[in-house]
């Protein structure tokens, strides 16, 4: 173990798999060269370097937005300066784990919208397609060019007290964090200049020019130079400063739903010239609010017609429209089951065990263990909705369980899994804190690439296990070493 100051306080948490520390309490290989190189820098050093983070952070307005009984404010995203860092080996498991379940997710809503053999094969019961909100009938038979989905995914993975990987949640519908995983390797990089190369880190920078050659590709007019734009819900939005971002590095326009009008079943922009045909939309803008005429009549974020031109194959839009029934957390346990049907294959990344609140002896079981499980609502994100058994008290759990009772299929239940810790600087000193990652996968007609590294978020609370920004989480740089 280092001899330093920072390590003074260091305690790995007992029972939990740590990043840093192996079992003996030894600084895992991979580790060594960072945490030597921090050995030898002063706490006024570390302290100067963690002030220039949030200053860099501040300046460059690197925020998200809270909303709290609809006011809306805007915060720093937290930022740790200590990386995570993940083995060459480690990673080429978790590649080929992400890539063997989106070709499984992708051929599911091909089949769903399309011909439903895994409904009548009994794979997935068919009420629970049904009754998923985001099942949207609008999406039966419409062709989507070169039958992808998925075209940005976000998997969310925490490892075990073993360390062993597994799938927390599939993001398929509008993911987001990505501009976060951008900024943090910048920011790295004006605070450890030296590290990086020394420690053969890969790079996460060609993230927006994959995302575009892929768009480019999806155009419905065979022409040199399509028109791309990245179609916002606006400044309001909690991930604006994402879509600024992505727009920039891409060379795009960013645009919302006034920019653009739909004439002829095609769409068009708005420019200082007159009108200018769009073909590919990069959406963030949620299906229900994506076309008035079809969806939400009140909505005033998405294009009226939008729909029409996407059914005559006038525009390509990505993510494509009904994703949310591959997420839906009562099809999340079902995964396993898809890749073993489309593909003949054992998955390589497990799920976590999961219990369908429907079904009324699981139901029964997740009630008499409550106080050791997690409840989620299916449709629910950003850590919203949530029961953590383990923390809650007796009143919390008996008012939770009548929501239950309500609509029992609108919730799952899951063990508590013990999330992976990892050092962070805080307060002068190394201190562990729990974590999960979100790799980012693009899916093209070439294949599926997945930035090597991803969004680690931190549990900043000591002893929280929620790790969402919304919730008083951060992130960490994620270093994936060649």
């Amino acid at each position: 173990m280092y001899q330093s100051a920072h390590f003074s306080e260091y305690n790995a948490i007992s029972g939990v798999w740590d990043e840093m520390y192996n079992e003996n309490h030894n600084i895992r290989e991979h580790y060594q060269r960072v945490i030597s190189y921090l050995s030898k820098e002063s706490a006024d050093n570390l302290n100067k370097k963690e002030e220039l983070a949030r200053r860099l952070f501040m300046t460059q307005g690197i925020t998200f937005t809270v909303y709290n009984s609809g006011e809306g404010i805007e915060k720093i995203f937290p930022f740790d300066i200590i990386p995570r860092i993940i083995t060459g080996n480690e990673w080429k498991l978790v590649e080929k784990g992400i890539k063997q379940r989106l070709t499984a997710l992708n051929l599911f809503l091909r089949d769903v919208y399309h011909d439903q053999f895994i409904i009548k094969d009994g794979i997935i019961p068919i009420d629970v397609i049904y009754s998923c909100p985001h099942f949207l009938r609008e999406m039966y038979q419409l062709d989507v060019p070169h039958d992808i989905y998925v075209h940005i995914a976000g998997i969310d993975l925490i490892r075990d007290e073993k360390g062993d990987f597994y799938v927390l949640e599939d993001n398929l519908r509008t993911p987001s964090g990505v501009s976060y995983m951008l900024e943090n390797r910048e920011i790295t990089k004006r605070l450890f200049p030296d590290l990086l190369p020394q420690c053969n880190v890969r790079s996460v920078t060609d993230y927006p020019n994959i995302l575009y050659k892929n768009l480019m590709a999806l155009s419905p007019r065979q022409i040199s130079n399509p028109t791309v734009v990245l179609l916002s819900p606006g400044i309001y939005n909690s991930a604006y400063f994402e879509h600024t971002t992505l727009a920039r590095l891409m060379g795009v326009e960013l645009v919302e739903g006034r920019d653009l009008v739909v004439s002829n079943h095609k769409v068009y922009m708005k420019t200082t010239t007159g009108l200018q045909q769009v073909d590919v939309i990069y959406r963030r803008v949620d299906d229900e609010f994506l076309d008035p005429l079809v969806f939400n009549p009140a909505s005033v974020l998405g294009v009226a017609g939008i729909m029409s031109a996407y059914r005559k194959g006038n525009v390509a839009i990505v993510n494509a429209i009904g994703n949310g029934v591959a997420d839906d957390k009562a099809i999340y346990s079902y995964v396993p089951e898809m890749i073993r049907y489309y593909l003949n294959e054992e998955p390589l990344l497990k799920n976590v065990p999961t219990y369908q609140l429907r079904n009324a002896d699981e139901r029964e079981y997740t009630f008499a263990n409550i106080n050791t499980m997690v409840v989620k609502k299916t449709n629910e994100s950003g850590g919203y909705g949530m029961l953590m058994g383990h923390a809650a008290n007796e009143q919390e759990i008996a008012d939770y369980k009548k929501e239950i009772l309500k609509d029992p299929r609108n919730f799952i239940a899951q063990p508590t899994i013990s999330l992976s810790a990892a050092p962070c600087y805080l307060q002068g000193s190394l201190q562990p804190r729990r974590i999960d990652l979100r790799p980012y996968a693009l899916c093209g007609p070439d294949g599926i690439e997945i930035v090597p590294g991803g969004l680690t978020r931190v549990a900043l609370k000591e002893g929280s296990l929620v790790v969402n920004s919304s919730q008083g989480g951060g992130s960490k740089d994620t270093w994936v070493l060649d």
